[in-house]
């Protein structure tokens, strides 16, 4: 459910007032149904779940928005909540869950430059920590494991290169943001989010679409 959380809270803060059929649309462009399980029913259960656990509000539909939809916002609860799962994402290694990282860099734009660079730099170390401690699992896992089929060692090999290939990719994505690629909470708004949305009346800026409302 985190996951999920973290995907609606970030969803309806990027294009917020916004109603569920939006944010459905929305994720569904980021493919989210593939790698995070995310259905159109999960949409809207996860709305009304942070609607009642007071992590969104409930307001009527703004001026030449989509008549009798109820539109959403984060409260200051759900900015929190928000911030902390985006950290969650990037910052902790989740090696049997991808669905965290890809969370997680969906929505690192809202913090700093230099926290995400600061979070990749940690992540690039825990993951050459667990494949030195991956690689004697390997070594020794006829010796440990006594009686088990010689095949098996194959998982471990497996996610063995799955971590190699996301230190490749971690080292890779920090080279383009220390180069300046993409945009951050200490930059430019119209790097992070989109310029213009249906959702948003015409003239709105950004900041202030992403601004959470007061806790109620």
């Amino acid at each position: 459910m985190s996951v999920t959380r973290l995907l609606i809270l970030g969803a309806v803060r990027i294009f917020q007032p916004t109603h569920g059929y939006f944010v459905r649309r929305e994720l569904g462009t980021w493919q989210v149904a593939e790698w995070a399980h995310l259905n159109p029913g999960s949409v809207y259960n996860a709305l009304r779940v942070l609607t009642k656990d007071g992590m969104l509000v409930e307001e009527p539909p703004p001026t030449g928005g989509s008549a009798g939809k109820t539109t959403y916002r984060l409260t200051v609860d759900g900015e929190q909540e928000y911030l902390r799962l985006v950290r969650e994402g990037l910052w902790q290694l989740h090696p049997y869950e991808p669905a965290w990282l890809l969370a997680g860099l969906s929505f690192w734009g809202s913090l700093t430059r230099a926290e995400v660079l600061a979070a990749l730099a940690a992540r690039a170390a825990l993951i050459t920590a667990r494949l030195s401690s991956t690689s004697f699992a390997a070594a020794n896992l006829g010796e440990t494991a006594a009686g088990t089929p010689d095949h098996i060692v194959e998982g471990i090999r497996m996610h063995e290169t799955q971590l190699r290939g996301e230190l490749e990719w971690v080292q890779a994505v920090s080279e383009r943001i220390t180069a300046g690629a993409y945009g951050f909470s200490d930059e430019d708004p119209a790097r992070q989010w989109p310029r213009e949305h249906p959702m948003r009346p015409p003239g709105e800026s950004l900041t202030r679409s992403s601004r959470p409302t007061s806790q109620v």
